[in-house]
């Protein structure tokens, strides 16, 4: 019988979180230079060229992907002949490996996990506990899978309980533009039919640990249902239109991924799990001789892409800013933002919100300014600040009418497409939503020359802080009488699409 080792455990869940923090697993990164090659569209062939060039320099610089560095979940499958040599639990030693990976002064990993979640919802300061799944299998040795997932994509998952006859193709057909883009694609869509309703929702998370391989699927053909309607749901899903960070293009998706289970007669459960432009996962065995260590992929495998500012994009002085100016922009205009600008997310929000309406003054000015809505990581070495990318704004729209109206604030840079609310309260004021690109939280840091916390420090991430930048690379997403690209980009390319692909079955 195999002795695995508690020690082995924990040193295995720690080194594979550090590893997948800034090493994208290399079929997306083979898959997403292949999107970055057939993309026609300029502003979506821009967003993927940003994430690859992120990718490349975390793999480099080993550090995060993303800002949001997850909620840590781990697949493990035990042999039922191993013995332990342990005196914690199995899920008291992933919650020790994911303490160590996120607190490693080399790479400090963003603590997101709060606990009290209905109520106080307070930080757990390591990120965890982590969700840990755990199956006997025959054998005589551990198999762990473990994830990071992060709350963009996490937050866009859906579930339903159809009726037998049901189409799933029109289910996910329909679903999947009401998840908007705040899930940073191109990414991987997780289905899992069948089961009871909980059991659909882990065999679609557990699918997203499986390889992209929809390109060899095409090639070769499908040879079973489960494939014919992966392919089917890879083209319908695509041919929406939707694109790279909802912006408009060729590729919204790289994979489906399928996984289903017997179900009750009168059931269909289905669910649905985007992974982000940051999909992090790693796979290893533990077989008792000792740590598993996984080898860092070679960088001559990245796709020879270097993101530079559009020779079009127009610099904006943030520190001269003025509503007259913010009027100007068009939407899918390109700005590099220079100066001084606030930051500010969820808690922050909340906190200011509940000021105004008790009559006090804000400890900000926030007179013609933009805010970023980001939560950053720490900084290491000499940086100023960690990865640094924008969260979903649609999160701040039940805010933004009274930080319009009441502070002064004429601009927001934040993720993916902004709600009705919220386009109605910057038509109202006249002001702009500028979307930075999901997936590219390292490129977007070294922008930050200078970074300070004005207010709310006890916030941790979610503090006030002021950046200082340079070249900060932005796209009008909303303009100042409420046209959004997130709504037009999606329905010309759908037509573009549509017409592609009359021309090639004329």
């Amino acid at each position: 019988m195999t002795l695995i080792k508690q020690d082995d455990v924990i040193e295995s869940v720690a080194d594979a979180l550090q590893y997948i923090s800034y090493f994208h697993p290399m079929d997306y990164i083979r898959a997403l230079g292949r999107a970055y090659e057939a993309e026609q569209g300029p502003a979506a062939k821009d967003a993927i060229a940003q994430i690859l060039t992120n990718s490349r320099m975390c793999a480099e610089g080993h550090r995060p992907i993303c800002q949001d560095t997850g909620i840590v979940v781990a697949f493990v499958k035990v042999g039922m002949n191993v013995r332990w040599q342990a005196t914690m639990t199995l899920e008291e030693m992933i919650n020790e490996g994911v303490r160590r990976a996120y607190l490693n002064p080399e790479n400090r990993l963003r603590a997101s996990i709060v606990a009290d979640p209905a109520f106080a919802r307070t930080n757990t300061k390591d990120n965890t506990p982590a969700v840990t799944h755990v199956q006997l299998v025959p054998g005589d040795h551990v198999e762990i899978t473990v994830a990071a997932k992060g709350g963009g994509s996490e937050n866009k998952t859906k579930f339903a309980m159809l009726n037998p006859s049901d189409s799933i193709r029109d289910w996910v057909v329909n679903t999947v533009p009401l998840m908007g883009a705040g899930w940073c694609p191109p990414g991987m869509l997780g289905i899992g039919i069948g089961g009871s309703a909980e059991k659909a929702m882990l065999l679609a998370k557990e699918s997203l640990m499986l390889p992209i391989d929809m390109a060899e699927l095409k090639a070769r053909g499908p040879n079973s249902k489960i494939e014919e309607l992966r392919i089917e749901l890879y083209d319908a899903v695509n041919d929406l239109g939707i694109g790279a960070q909802g912006l408009g293009g060729l590729s919204t998706i790289l994979d489906v991924k399928i996984l289903d289970t017997p179900t009750h007669a009168a059931s269909k459960p289905i669910a649905m799990i985007p992974n982000c432009a940051a999909t992090r996962h790693a796979h290893f065995t533990l077989d008792g001789s000792g740590p598993a260590y996984l080898e860092a992929p070679s960088l001559a495998e990245w796709p020879k892409v270097e993101w530079k500012p559009s020779k079009d994009a127009i610099p904006v002085d943030l520190d001269a800013l003025t509503p007259e100016i913010v009027a100007s922009w068009k939407p899918g205009d390109r700005l590099l933002l220079n100066g001084k600008m606030l930051t500010g997310r969820d808690a922050a929000h909340k906190r200011m919100t509940d000021m105004l309406a008790r009559g006090e003054k804000l400890p900000v000015d926030f007179t013609n300014r933009v805010i970023y809505y980001v939560g950053p990581v720490d900084p290491v070495r000499d940086e100023v600040v960690g990865p640094a990318g924008p969260t979903t704004a649609t999160r701040m729209d039940k805010f933004t009418e009274t930080m319009l109206a009441e502070t002064g604030l004429i601009a927001m840079v934040g993720k993916a497409e902004r709600g009705p609310a919220g386009i109605a309260a910057i038509k109202k004021h006249k002001a702009a939503y500028l979307m930075a690109v999901g997936g590219a939280a390292y490129l977007v840091s070294k922008a930050i020359k200078e970074s300070k916390v004005l207010a709310f420090e006890e916030l941790g991430m979610e503090a006030i802080y002021e950046f200082t930048v340079q070249d900060m690379p932005v796209t009008v997403a909303v303009d100042a009488t409420g046209e959004s690209v997130h709504a037009t980009g999606p329905l010309v390319w759908r037509e573009k699409i549509a017409k592609l692909k009359a021309l090639e079955s004329a």
